[in-house]
């Protein structure tokens, strides 16, 4: 069954109790605020903002689809690689319900996958072959309106969310619009697909230094992006420019791989 609009009613459990929750909310908008500093990265913003979604809405995995300036759909951010290659098969059928959300600009709730062929036959079709997640709440990203991307919440099992958890999503979807459109770029008055194009861009590079990055320390590539991830946090360097400074061969592999378990000392 899928539907345009939360599900009335409908109660599931969720990742954490209520105080627990608060916490994790606090942590989650703090942690964002703080990426919001002059010229901050806007897919570090993005990827911050798909990992506080699994946290905080008891997803498996979340994805954020951004409109290029070709008015194309590209992936942004991913919390591993199933949920990539979800969007990318999505992307690839040119249907699906995170496509239908970005189309619509309304938020696309599917309880059960599985049940929705006659609506995506082709994307029902190809899902089946991986038999990955079982259901997925698409939520807009809006710009006055119009929708330029959307967060999508991965459930391995099928099911509605709360109707609760489906607006705090979407305030998380909010986030990310505001964070787009406080790129500095278009506060001086540069279009909007600019920006949109400068930030797929640089998810392009992540995602060559995450396959230099998992072919140097035989990683998997969600190993090699927490990698990449946390050595741009520790070292308060731009995500996308530790990327292709691993690609260009600037930034030294040995080190972003080394001692994972372990971060640099910080200067005091």
């Amino acid at each position: 069954m899928s539907d345009t609009a939360p599900p009335g009613g409908a109660v599931t459990g969720t990742a954490t109790d209520v105080m627990g929750r608060e916490g994790l909310l606090i942590s989650a908008f703090v942690g964002l605020a703080d990426t919001l500093v002059d010229d901050y990265d806007v897919i570090d913003l993005l990827d911050r903002l798909a990992a506080a979604s699994v946290e905080l809405l008891a997803a498996d995995a979340a994805g954020i689809l951004l409109l290029d300036a070709c008015d194309k759909l590209r992936v942004a951010a991913s919390t591993d690689e199933r949920s990539d290659w979800m969007e990318l098969l999505q992307i690839e059928a040119d249907e699906g319900p995170c496509v239908d959300c970005v189309r619509s600009g309304a938020a696309v709730s599917v309880t059960d996958l599985a049940g929705s062929a006659p609506r995506w036959p082709g994307f029902v079709a190809a899902l089946a072959k991986r038999g990955t997640y079982g259901s997925v709440h698409a939520l807009p990203l809006r710009l006055r309106g119009e929708a330029i991307g959307a967060l999508n919440l991965f459930h391995t099992r099928p099911g509605p969310l709360p109707a609760a958890d489906l607006a705090l999503g979407q305030s998380l979807a909010d986030v990310a619009t505001i964070g787009i459109l406080a790129e500095r770029a278009v506060r001086r008055g540069e279009v909007v697909s600019e920006q949109l194009q400068s930030a797929l861009n640089s998810r392009v590079i992540i995602e060559q230094a995450k396959g230099v990055l998992a072919q140097s320390g035989s990683l998997t590539m969600d190993t090699a992006f927490d990698r990449l991830r946390r050595h741009a946090r520790d070292n308060n360097r731009r995500l996308s420019d530790v990327a292709r400074g691993i690609v260009e061969g600037t930034v030294d592999t040995g080190e972003v791989l080394a001692r994972p378990g372990r971060s640099p000392k910080r200067k005091a």
